[in-house]
């Protein structure tokens, strides 16, 4: 266990946090090995991860997603000192901001194995999202989530729910073809929000090879609420507001669609084609 650690950091994530746990994580690591290496998440490409049996990401959710294509279909075990705004992955495998906690999972090195999302090569743990979920993720600004941390995105939520708008989606779900009007998609491999408070699928595993699909039609701030509300309590069932679905193959016909993969901004300008690299990273969890 942890024999050599690569620790990838990203300094300016939620309110600089990584700044403040840098020596308590480099003395957790000293605990069980002298061969580490700690470097900034814009050294990565520089580096070779080859001798690493461990890497630790301490950031967000978009760190995270950067260190993924070094660990896929590896024998590498991805860990997570969660620093970012959201940490949204980190929070679905019992990580918490609680470094002891955290440290205590890693020491006793509970493993387990989680699917990746293949999306036109870019690589996915978490979920992607098109409209109302990528103008949130996309358009906060900075300073807003320096200042209120990831209550920023519960506010920006409730000012762009304010002006949702529909776009037409052709998709193929398991070579089903569908043409939908949609003020928000979210494709998601972890599907719980605002940390673990709820989730937006029925019995979602991030190791089950399945994507749990959100789809909400409505452009209406009324009833865009009050589907939330169902959602926070637990309803999930389609109706002329929102549907939910489950897919392994998914495709989106597409001309330069503005979304988020894993938190981080991409302008895709192909026809989307998802597919799920079922079980190919190992990640310490609860």
């Amino acid at each position: 266990m942890m024999n050599c650690v690569l620790i990838v950091t990203n300094f300016n994530a939620g309110r600089k946090k990584a700044v403040k746990y840098k020596k308590k994580v480099i003395s957790f690591v000293l605990k069980h090995t002298k061969s580490f290496k700690f470097v900034d998440i814009d050294e990565l490409r520089e580096i070779d991860t080859n001798p690493y049996d461990t890497i630790i990401a301490m950031g967000g959710d978009g760190t995270v997603n950067k260190v993924l294509p070094y660990l896929i279909d590896s024998d590498k075990v991805l860990g997570i000192i969660p620093c970012g705004t959201a940490n949204l992955l980190a929070a679905n495998l019992g990580l918490s901001y609680k470094l002891k906690k955290t440290f205590n999972i890693i020491e006793k090195n509970n493993i387990k194995k989680a699917d990746v999302f293949d999306i036109n090569g870019n690589k996915c743990i978490l979920r992607f999202g098109l409209g109302y979920d990528s103008d949130i993720i996309c358009k906060t600004p900075q300073s807003l989530k320096n200042k209120f941390g990831y209550f920023a995105y519960f506010i920006a939520g409730i000012l762009f729910a304010l002006r949702l708008k529909k776009k037409e989606y052709r998709m193929t779900i398991d070579g089903e073809k569908y043409e939908i009007n949609a003020s928000c998609i979210i494709i998601a491999n972890s599907s719980n929000m605002y940390r673990n408070i709820f989730s937006l699928a029925n019995n979602s595993q991030i190791d089950d090879g399945i994507a749990d699909i959100f789809i909400m039609k409505t452009t209406n701030p009324i009833t865009f609420f009050f589907e939330f509300i169902k959602i926070l309590i637990g309803i999930r069932k389609d109706n002329s507001w929102a549907e939910y679905k489950k897919a392994k193959t998914i495709q989106i016909e597409n001309s330069w669609l503005v979304s988020h993969i894993d938190g981080e901004k991409k302008i895709l300008k192909e026809d989307i084609i998802l597919n799920i690299e079922h079980n190919s990273v190992n990640v310490f969890a609860l």
